[in-house]
């Protein structure tokens, strides 16, 4: 009973807490954590990336991301292929096992600079995180909110996105002691806007490495919302 009355005790303090910690000041202490001098702005990083799921061969990525520089590149390599896509100040080049395609070559091995564009965005924003949620576009919610999610309770932040950058719905889930993100799920919407409780993913966070003095979650499982059903993991080795 003491114990039940314990948590009861410390779910209410959380509340009320949560109630007076406004989205701002949550996703800024958030990024106080992760990256306490401010070092995202100039990243310059390369890094690996191993994917594992079920039935399925891993897929091994080498990611460079230079912010200054305006410089991006991944190299992932699964079943005896190898791929890169690099963007430098805008201009794309793709390779196959290691050959530079023309534009022909690259169509015939389904490979465009709109996918490069793609793999920018999704990396950037991914290892970016939580400093992307101070990107123009980004829309935090008014209010923060308490959940428990697998057991244990957060502070959650909902974000949504302007139309011209994203249509999903996304909740971050943090720390409520140290403020680090250990969570993030989103939900495909519907045509009134509203998320959709059987789509999207949620991607459990654990370890941590640092990355130009940043502190970047190491391994990220991911499941859908639905069932809970398992993904596939990806872990970040440092160059």
């Amino acid at each position: 009973m003491k114990s039940f009355l314990a948590f009861t005790f410390f779910l209410c303090a959380l509340s009320g807490f949560s109630q007076n910690l406004s989205s701002q000041e949550l996703l800024n202490k958030a990024i106080n954590y992760h990256d306490p001098n401010g070092n995202w702005e100039r990243f310059n990083a390369t890094f690996t990336v191993v994917m594992t799921m079920p039935e399925a061969a891993k897929r091994t990525s080498s990611i460079s991301i230079n912010l200054p520089a305006e410089y991006f590149s991944v190299t992932a390599t699964k079943d005896r292929v190898t791929t890169t896509y690099t963007l430098d100040k805008g201009k794309c080049q793709m390779q196959y096992n290691g050959k530079v395609l023309d534009s022909i070559a690259a169509k015939e091995k389904n490979m465009t600079c709109d996918r490069a564009t793609l793999y920018k965005n999704y990396y950037s924003y991914l290892y970016g995180l939580p400093m992307k949620l101070k990107d123009p576009g980004t829309n935090l919610s008014d209010t923060v909110e308490t959940k428990t999610f697998k057991g244990k309770t957060y502070l959650v932040l909902k974000v949504t996105y302007d139309e011209a950058v994203g249509s999903d719905i996304w909740y971050f889930y943090f720390n409520p002691k140290t403020y680090a993100m250990e969570i993030y799920q989103f939900f495909k919407t519907d045509e009134h806007g509203k998320a959709k409780p059987d789509s999207g993913e949620f991607i459990l966070l654990s370890e941590e490495t640092l990355l130009n003095g940043i502190k970047i979650p190491k391994v990220r499982a991911w499941y859908y919302n639905k069932a809970d059903k398992y993904l596939g993991t990806d872990t970040l080795v440092e160059d």
